[in-house]
């Protein structure tokens, strides 16, 4: 009778860090001596995300997913404890990754991940060997008329009126429109995905603090034209999946990254704000043919 051989996975740990005294959960895979990707989650979700992803890359590459704090299993303090603001969030995965002892990594940022990854890269470029930009925004014309109509007016005058599209934009049927839109078939998305991260969504507390950081989106668009400048000095490799149908982060976004990093590499998906479910393969291999050493 013939066999067959299962291919060895390389194990994901679950692991924790006190950064600037808060614990910081993070998923950490693959041999430290082989290239590290930095993995960055956004909007509504957490470093689970990128539960499946992880193994299919740990045979080439080593592998860290942080949780923001006041997101997944990181410490998740009180807004009256913590100041959520994006400057805060990228401060402790730059502190993660000093006590980790990565100097050299690529960045895989999507949506949250943009603003906090390019912080990190606008700060020590040196350190960035390349972007894996996964539906992250660092162009206005790739923000979409949804988020717009919903955010605007808070970034312009938040009062109780103007939170209140922030809101619905944490609620259940937002969390799970973000997963399903663009999606082939939704039977291929895993529910998991919104209930888990919903569950988190409504923890005490919590909603407040992440309008606090909707607020404080406005301070991304601020900086996107010194981002922009900061690739053009600097001109990383780059590995653009997108999803095409994506209403948040508008394929337009995409697009006007290859303006600034010309020699970036554009691969369409047929998906929206999120594509691992149903394009996990391909992005996969994309990052092993671009990165791979």
């Amino acid at each position: 009778m013939a066999t067959s051989t299962l291919k060895k996975q390389e194990p994901t740990h679950h692991r924790t860090a006190t950064v600037n005294g808060r614990k910081v959960f993070y998923r950490e895979a693959g041999d430290p001596s082989s290239p590290t990707i930095v993995l960055l989650h956004g909007l509504p979700t957490s470093s689970q995300m990128f539960r499946e992803l992880i193994p299919t890359l740990a045979d080439q590459f080593h592998l860290i997913a942080p949780d923001y704090i006041g997101f997944g299993h990181s410490e998740a303090p009180s807004r009256q404890e913590f100041t959520y603001t994006f400057d805060n969030l990228a401060a402790h995965v730059r502190g993660l990754l000093a006590q980790l002892g990565v100097r050299s990594y690529i960045l895989y940022m999507q949506d949250y991940g943009g603003p906090i990854g390019f912080r990190l890269f606008a700060e020590n470029p040196e350190q960035v060997e390349g972007f894996i930009i996964q539906n992250a925004n660092a162009y206005f014309e790739g923000v979409g008329d949804l988020p717009k109509q919903a955010l605007g007016p808070l970034w312009n005058n938040r009062n109780a009126e103007t939170e209140k599209p922030a809101k619905e934009f944490l609620s259940l049927p937002s969390t799970k429109f973000h997963w399903t839109v663009g999606a082939k078939n939704e039977e291929n998305i895993n529910p998991d995905n919104w209930v888990l991260d919903q569950a988190l969504l409504d923890r005490p507390g919590t909603q407040t603090y992440q309008i606090d950081l909707l607020e404080n989106y406005k301070t991304n668009v601020a900086s996107y034209e010194s981002w922009q400048a900061a690739f053009r000095a600097h001109q990383p490799g780059t590995l653009i999946v997108w999803g095409k149908k994506d209403p948040f982060f508008i394929p337009a976004g995409a697009e006007a990254y290859l303006r600034d990093l010309p020699n970036a590499k554009l691969v369409w998906l047929d998906a929206g704000h999120f594509v691992l479910d149903e394009n996990l393969r391909t992005v996969a291999s994309e990052i092993k043919t671009t990165f791979a050493v």
